[in-house]
């Protein structure tokens, strides 16, 4: 399946072969580390479990914390 792929912090947007099922296997063949954003589709948070869908719009948003 394809899935297009929005990454804010490296203000990105990429179409990418997916052939795995959830948010966790996408950030894992992304190489982001799960706990460094949130992804999104259509403005709702996904968590690491959601299932991706051929021709999902994926944005995944980097986690800022500060004191």
């Amino acid at each position: 399946m394809n899935i297009q792929v929005t990454r804010e912090k490296e203000q990105t947007t990429d179409t990418i072969s997916f052939n795995k099922e959830t948010v966790n296997d996408l950030l894992t063949q992304l190489n982001i580390n799960p706990e460094t954003v949130l992804v999104t589709r259509n403005g709702t948070v996904l968590t690491s479990s959601h299932t991706v869908q051929d021709n999902d719009q994926i944005e995944i948003l980097s986690v800022i914390s500060g004191g």
